[in-house]
Order: structure tokens, then C-alpha cells, then sequence
């Protein structure tokens, strides 16, 4: 299953809430305590997230600029798929997952 680390899924969130690529630099900035993190840190989990296929990137003059594979809708539906593939019964699994929804 394709999961998320923690400073993963911040560097997705802020990603996936951009209409725009961001640099390593941008991310940084706008994570929360993004002061206390390495720009090294950031930069290497935004590779990995590269190399995972989560993330595209392109050049924009001497770094790079990424943006989500997928949308946000499109990765949860992937990890719900994988998680109810990993149960028996998964119209039961699924039952049981909507019925603990709240209502809107």
C-alpha cells in the first residue's frame, strides 16, 4: 500500500492546495514549523515523494518544481481501494465504513 510518512503527507497537503508547481523552497515556507526543518530535509522528502511516483517535477531555472501525480480524491480512492482488496468481505468492509461516516 502506498502510505504517506508524516512530513510526507504535509508536503502533499501543501501540493494538493496549489494551483501551482512549488519549489522546495515554497513548501518549506508554508509548512507549519517549516522554520525548524532543514531545506535539505524537505528537499529529500520531496525527492522521495518523486521517485514514489507521488509527486512530478520539472525544472524552473537551477531547481525544480513539483506538483501532485494525482489529485487528493484520486489518492484517497487508491488507498481505500487497496485497504478494502486487503479484507474478505468488502461490500461488508464498505457497509461498515459509511455507516460510521457523520452525516453532512
Amino acid at each position: 500500500m502506498r502510505k504517506l510518512g508524516d512530513l510526507e503527507a504535509l508536503v502533499m497537503e501543501q501540493l494538493w492546495s496549489s494551483s501551482e508547481p512549488l519549489s522546495v523552497r515554497q513548501v518549506l515556507v508554508a509548512l507549519p514549523d517549516g522554520r525548524n526543518r532543514a531545506y535539505t530535509t524537505v528537499m529529500t522528502v520531496m525527492d522521495n515523494l518523486f521517485q514514489k511516483g507521488f509527486v512530478a517535477r520539472e525544472r524552473a531555472g537551477r531547481a525544480y518544481v513539483y506538483r501532485p501525480s494525482q489529485s487528493r480524491a484520486e489518492h484517497t480512492a487508491e488507498v481505500m481501494e487497496e485497504a478494502l482488496s486487503l479484507g474478505g468481505d468488502r461490500g461488508a468492509a464498505l457497509l461498515h465504513f459509511v455507516g460510521q461516516l457523520a452525516p453532512p
